[in-house]
């Protein structure tokens, strides 16, 4: 064998256990267009914080719209959401504060390597996300039964509703079919997310019993956490405007 021939060889030798070195250096959860674990983390927390704050914008304007209307309605307003039920969504404002927590405790339980306790925090999380959505069907199925739709759609006895309110009859009429509007599209947007949330928090608790989260590794998790955070904060705001004008 050439001098040369065994030169290669040892070169190639060389090559595959530096790659064995580099594979070895990198885990499997760091992907190849980042340097380290640290990198990676940032660009996904930054990513979801952008992420976040594009929906913020979004439901903002919702946020407008619903200020618009109370500024042009004030006495109907307060008239129209005598047509929620408060017991209802207090229910569901305690079950989505009391999610966050287990939320948060997920993220911890993997952060310290408590696989076992992360599947049940997020198995609490996922049937509380639940509930708020079985109360949230509850609550507008008898808005349909009785016909406060949004829109076109509303069929709520008009006289009924203008009865002992100052102000002609077809202002009062559109600012009703306003607030419901607004409340069907700020409630129903946020129940989407819910609903994505649900799935999102399914695909962490299949990812956390294969094993893929750790204290070296939690960012999915986390990220996450972040945005069910999001989704609680936002029903914060949209309970008391929505259900206890004053």
């Amino acid at each position: 064998m050439s001098t040369a021939h065994v030169g290669h060889e040892a070169a190639l030798g060389h090559d595959a256990h530096g790659d064995g070195h580099d594979h070895a250096a990198h885990p499997p959860h760091l992907r190849h267009h980042f340097d380290n674990s640290g990198q990676q983390e940032s660009a996904a927390k930054l990513g979801m914080w952008i992420f976040l704050a594009t929906e913020l914008l979004m439901f903002s304007g919702l946020f407008l719209a619903y200020f618009v209307v109370r500024s042009n309605y004030p006495e109907m307003v307060l008239e129209a959401h005598e047509r929620l039920d408060k017991i209802l969504g207090a229910i569901n404002t305690v079950v989505l504060i009391f999610s966050s927590l287990t939320m948060a405790l997920a993220v911890r339980a993997s952060q310290t390597n408590q696989r076992v306790q992360a599947r049940w925090y997020l198995l609490v999380t996922i049937l509380c996300a639940m509930t708020f959505m079985v109360v949230k069907y509850m609550e507008y199925s008898a808005k349909i039964e009785h016909g406060t739709l949004p829109g076109r759609f509303y069929a709520e006895h008009v006289q009924d509703l203008a009865a002992g309110v100052e102000g002609t009859l077809d202002r009062w009429y559109g600012g009703y079919q306003l607030f419901f509007g607004i409340y069907f599209a700020m409630t129903g947007l946020h129940g989407i997310h819910v609903l994505v949330g649900i799935g999102l928090i399914i695909w962490i608790m299949w990812k956390n019993e294969k094993g893929a989260y750790s204290s070296e590794y939690y960012t999915p998790v986390e990220n996450v956490g972040l945005y069910w955070h999001l989704v609680d904060l936002i029903w914060i705001f949209l309970f008391p405007l929505l259900y206890l004008v004053k």
